[in-house]
């Protein structure tokens, strides 16, 4: 571990970034080129105190997802991702978990989705990286895989109507299936299909069908606090292997849901700590 590196090689790669490639707005007065380290702390969802300590060189010894969340941030390619771990004092990432590496191309172009909401997840349903209009659509993001909150947290089926559940958890499952045979059966699907099998018998009876789908897109009615039930399409776009996907919702031409997700831009993340995030 190296704190004092770690420190200086935040700073050169926090200078090369600009505002406009993370979809910042600037300012008349900006005064440094790159971003400023508000800013990184408040792309990776840190605080501002802790992310100046590790620029400083001290504080405390970062986790992986705090190391993870930076690279994003930073739009850190493997390399220097990498090279982030290390001067940590962690090994860097293997190629799944809410560590692994997101392609800056996939990361820039989430970015551009200002009014979209969208989010990078992994086929396990692990989110990698959200933007502000998921957050208000969806609640905060959970590293965890939503397919297992999803069968061992009722809590977490909260945002759907009732009537839906029995659809996504089909959804879900299905999707799964086609994930663990393209992963060849590693042994992070096969864990989790076998916890899930054993705790969850809704789960069980899914996965014994046999059924597989891979998950492209749907028709989703998702229930807002203040802006009440949306129905809205739910799109995804795959990386070449398949491991992750850029989701995006928009509103079916000519309908409510139009005004409903403009004006979720306008409500913000106000109020939303406590919504399960979405699958």
């Amino acid at each position: 571990m190296n704190l004092s590196e770690l420190g200086a090689f935040l700073r050169t790669r926090r200078a090369r970034i600009t505002p406009q490639e993370v979809g910042l707005i600037t300012g008349p007065r900006r005064r440094v080129p790159g971003l400023r380290r508000e800013e990184v702390a408040q792309l990776a969802g840190t605080s501002v105190d802790y992310y100046i300590e590790l620029e400083r060189g001290g504080g405390a010894h970062p986790s992986a997802q705090v190391l993870a969340a930076i690279a994003r941030a930073l739009r850190l390619d493997q390399d220097e991702r990498d090279h982030l771990f290390l001067l940590a004092g962690r090994t860097a990432p293997a190629s799944h978990g809410t560590s692994v590496h997101v392609q800056p191309a996939m990361l820039a172009l989430l970015d551009r989705l200002d009014t979209t909401p969208a989010r990078i997840i992994t086929d396990l349903h692990e989110t990698l990286a959200q933007n502000r209009p998921a957050t208000a659509l969806l609640g905060p993001a959970m590293g965890d895989s939503y397919v297992c909150r999803w069968f061992t947290d009722p809590g977490s089926r909260s945002i759907y109507p009732e009537a839906d559940h029995p659809h996504h958890s089909r959804v879900l499952v299905y999707d799964l299936r086609a994930a663990v045979a393209r992963r060849d059966h590693d042994a992070q699907s096969m864990e989790m299909v076998v916890r899930l099998r054993r705790t969850s018998k809704e789960f069980a009876a899914l996965w014994d069908t046999g059924d597989v789908a891979v998950r492209r897109g749907d028709r989703k009615r998702i229930i807002h606090p203040t802006l009440g039930v949306l129905d809205i399409h739910c799109q995804n776009l795959f990386s070449e292997d398949g491991r992750q996907r850029l989701q995006f919702y928009t509103a079916p031409a000519g309908g409510p849901a139009v005004e409903q997700l403009r004006l979720l831009a306008v409500i913000g993340i106000q109020s939303l700590t406590d919504v399960p995030s979405e699958i």
